[in-house]
């Protein structure tokens, strides 16, 4: 082997470069000679998905106070459960105020049930896609679990985590790049299981979410349409999964990127 060039990639170093890769210590060519592996092993590509949230979440929360005395009364896995639980709250308020301010007739409906545990799936499915977007889409730091440097390790560690085979939408053509994603808790009384929301911003930093989860168990409509304070939600299901798109831009634009996710989504078979 010539000076210059980099060690061939094998197997047998496969745990190094795999460390080495969730630490983002690899350069341009090593990271897409790991990506490529960890595409045709979905396995290991869950695994070192892990690996890398676990880096992220010890960075934000630890970097800030790096240098500085750690008092002896705080606990990091205390405060990790508290900064975790506080999100949630968040989100469940968040869930909680969409409901009570309901959905606008002029998006095509509007809530028509009294309760929460009386509400069909899909809006169940849709007001949890308004309180996620509305509790992430604004976020500079902590957006997305996983970057979208490589879409086929983001679709293969969100795939494993609702069950279902999907892809990460290219919505290019609509003027919206890949940030990330991550997965999210089920919504109660729906049978759907965990969410994956993708996120994706224009070059006017907008942003808009694709919420995905396994079909519910009694599917109702195929398609749906809600708004909560201006954000709109685009909701579609077929026998396999459930697709809602959010975000706060033009009728014509959120239809153009729902038209063409639910293409690319909608051939995809079950996990």
């Amino acid at each position: 082997m010539s000076a210059g060039e980099s060690a061939p990639f094998s197997v047998s170093g496969m745990d190094e470069r795999l460390h080495a890769y969730a630490d983002r210590q690899l350069d341009a060519a090593g990271r897409a000679e790991v990506e490529a592996w960890l595409a045709e092993h979905p396995e290991a590509a869950v695994e070192v998905a892990r690996w890398r949230r676990q880096n992220d979440g010890i960075r934000a929360l630890f970097d800030p106070v790096a240098a500085e005395p750690v008092p002896e009364r705080l606990n990091p896995h205390r405060l990790q459960r508290g900064i975790v639980a506080q999100r949630w709250q968040n989100l469940r308020v968040a869930a909680a105020v969409v409901l009570v301010l309901g959905f606008g007739a002029g998006a095509g409906w509007i809530v028509r049930t009294a309760t929460w545990t009386e509400a069909p799936a899909s809006v169940r499915l849709i007001t949890g896609a308004l309180a996620a977007h509305n509790l992430y889409a604004h976020e500079k730091q902590h957006a997305v679990e996983m970057d979208g440097s490589s879409p086929a390790l983001l679709a293969a560690w969100l795939s494993h985590g609702i069950g279902r085979q999907i892809v990460a939408p290219d919505l290019s053509a609509q003027g919206f790049m890949l940030v990330g994603g991550r997965v999210l808790p089920p919504i109660a009384e729906t049978g759907t299981g965990p969410a994956a929301q993708i996120m994706y911003q224009n070059a006017t930093a907008s942003r808009v979410t694709l919420y995905i989860t396994a079909a519910p168990v009694s599917p109702g409509k195929a398609s749906e349409n809600g708004s909560a304070k201006g954000v709109e939600a685009y909701y579609w299901a077929d026998k396999n999964i459930t697709c809602t798109v959010v975000g706060d831009l033009p009728d014509p634009v959120m239809a153009a990127l729902t038209r063409s996710a639910v293409e690319q989504l909608s051939w995809r078979p079950a996990a």
